[in-house]
């Protein structure tokens, strides 16, 4: 863990590989970002507005549940705060402030909506300061909280906003513990701790029931603790837990996330990476015996970089991300899912998914090498060659022919713009020693513990 101390210094000198790109090549990439950005806003302004997304070939609109949460305004507005897009800030807080209303009877999925629209609307009152984004933020997560009513603290899946009434206790730690950031945001933004505490309470009761090789499985029955699919990995639906462990020890200090950390991120090295004579991976294996099961990597695995930089395993992140620039330009695009032993496409979908440019962004960020600096704008073309549209950006069905996916989600403005923009912005605009950045992007400060200084954020506790 002493690494970090060095990563958080690096980023605070500015390198002369950082500066290898001219400023007038920065700023054009900077504003073609922005560009991109208000392009895909505009198509959901025209086909979605007050929907959650926007279908922009087919000029219609499609919402997650029976009524929207807007997820698009709320998943965009921190990305238009770090691009200074005034005239779109204004338009999402009037369609925020006028029409989201979490008083629906209808049952949604906890996580996603807690790193989306909890995230988004804590990360907007951070950089905007208007309070109704926290008040709306509380509301949420008061809504949310019954999820963690159950006999283990595990909490369900899907909850009603309206009754409370929660389902479905067959689970997966991402929805476990991915969402950890947001409560312990909450939490500290309004001085009550019953958020973090609930939620914390789920995360360490997941883990303890982890497997001998100090790794979770696949599913979990929130009532009995038992595993119902003991496979280990870091892709979806185990990803982002492990991410919280290390981020929510960076933000919040708690050691009791350090320990569970570094129990994983070691479980990971010794029985999941896969150093290969064509490249270094991370497959899937048993959470009790360590045996390989599959050899696939994808799309989602890809934020495993950000955390090897975070823990200060550059030698690894570097391996890694020599792997994703590999899968990424196979075909132009990556496709969702390889199996990595033969290079084959098993999902060939790409969903404009940012995993792939934010690992860039961070290995590049942490060793400074202009290398990295080209692979994001690399791929910052690719999105532009092969997803926009005339009246928007789009999803892709098949990576191999590049037949178009009519579909715009919001993680492309919360997400994938962002780190893109991040690449050539001005370096006042966002830095990792004021910020740490939740699953879907999301900037949140540490505006509570004054005494940081440098290094592993020690922070000094009350």
């Amino acid at each position: 863990m002493k690494k970090y101390i060095l990563f958080i210094v690096s980023l605070l000198v500015i390198s002369p590989n950082i500066q290898a790109a001219s400023k007038s090549e920065k700023k054009e990439y900077a504003e073609r970002v922005k560009n991109a950005f208000v392009k895909g806003w505009n198509a959901y302004k025209n086909y979605a507005w007050r929907m959650d997304a926007v279908n922009p070939i087919s000029q219609k609109s499609h919402n997650w549940y029976e009524e929207s949460l807007l997820m698009t305004p709320v998943d965009a507005f921190s990305t238009m705060c770090l691009m200074g897009l005034e005239k779109e800030k204004k338009e999402a807080k009037e369609l925020i402030f006028s029409k989201l209303d979490f008083d629906k009877d209808m049952y949604i999925q906890q996580f996603e909506i807690a790193i989306r629209l909890m995230g988004g609307l804590l990360s907007a009152y951070q950089l905007d300061g208007d309070s109704r984004f926290l008040q709306l933020a509380q509301d949420l997560g008061n809504r949310m909280l019954p999820v963690f009513e159950t006999p283990t603290g595990i909490p369900y899946r899907l909850v009603n906003l309206r009754t409370g009434d929660i389902k479905s206790n067959i689970t997966n730690p991402c929805e476990v513990g991915s969402m950890l950031l947001e409560y312990g945001m909450l939490s500290k933004l309004t001085g009550n701790p019953i958020y973090y505490e609930k939620c914390k309470k789920g995360v360490v009761e997941t883990f303890k029931r982890r497997g001998t090789t100090g790794l979770l499985g696949s599913l979990i029955n929130c009532d009995t603790g038992e595993w119902l699919d003991t496979s280990t990995h870091i892709s979806g639906g185990i990803d982002a837990f492990y991410e919280y462990l290390l981020k929510g020890y960076i933000l919040f200090g708690d050691e009791d996330l350090k320990k569970m950390w570094e129990t994983a991120y070691n479980g990971v090295n010794k029985y999941l990476e896969d150093n290969r004579s064509d490249g270094y991976w991370i497959g899937y294996a048993d959470m009790n015996d360590g045996k390989r099961t599959k050899t696939w990597f994808g799309a989602l695995d890809c934020f495993w970089n950000g955390c090897l930089i975070l823990e200060g395993d550059n030698e690894r992140a570097e391996k890694l991300q020599e792997s994703i620039f590999k899968m990424w330009t196979m075909y132009g695009l990556e496709p969702e899912t390889i199996d990595y032993s033969n290079m084959n496409v098993v999902n060939p979908m790409y969903m404009i998914r940012p995993e792939a440019i934010e690992s860039t962004y961070y290995v590049w960020k942490a060793t400074e090498n202009d290398k990295y600096y080209q692979m994001g704008k690399t791929m910052f073309e690719s999105i532009e060659k092969y997803c926009q549209v005339d009246n928007g950006y789009v999803q892709i069905k098949d990576v191999r022919t590049m037949e178009k996916w009519d579909t715009l989600e919001s993680f492309f403005f919360a997400e994938t713009m962002k780190y893109c923009y991040l690449f050539f912005a001005p370096d006042k605009v966002f830095s990792f020693d004021k910020y740490v950045l939740n699953t879907e992007a999301h900037p949140f400060k540490n505006v509570w513990d004054k005494n940081w200084k440098g290094g592993r954020y020690k922070m000094t506790r009350p």
